[in-house]
């Protein structure tokens, strides 16, 4: 569903629907901070996707629908949990690896919501991200 021509969407808008492409998959979020949040990511996996994503806490995600259908993918550290539809093949939302406490989710599964919606989108340096160590004790 493409916006008309000069109609704005709602960057504040928090809580939303949202399915895969077969609508097997659907979700409710409630996003961090709406759609400002949104980001595209320049690591391997992003980078061939091409998907623009938007935040939401762990707890911002319901599935609500076909939880059976969703399948996970992980590759290099594993820390990232990428979620797609195993019918359609849509990635629908991951757990981020730079921060394990949110989610990102696509915003072309978002109800009402295109890629093609947003001018600019900033792009987030996913292949040289670095994790986190532990500070040794002692």
């Amino acid at each position: 569903m493409r916006r008309k021509k000069g109609a704005r969407m709602d960057r504040d808008n928090e809580q939303i629907d949202g399915a895969c492409h077969c609508g097997r998959a659907r979700f409710h979020v409630r996003l961090t901070n709406g759609l400002h949040t949104a980001r595209r990511c320049t690591c391997s996996f992003c980078r061939m996707r091409g998907a623009i994503a938007v935040s939401a806490e762990l707890d911002g995600i319901t599935i609500t629908a076909g939880a059976d259908v969703l399948s996970l993918y992980q590759f290099n550290t594993m820390s990232a949990r990428h979620c797609f539809c195993s019918n359609c093949g849509i990635y629908t939302h991951h757990q981020r690896r730079s921060n394990p406490n949110q989610y990102g989710v696509n915003v072309a599964c978002l109800e009402g919501i295109s890629s093609f919606d947003f001018d600019e989108v900033p792009v987030h340096d996913g292949v040289n991200h670095q994790v986190p160590r532990e500070k040794p004790r002692g």
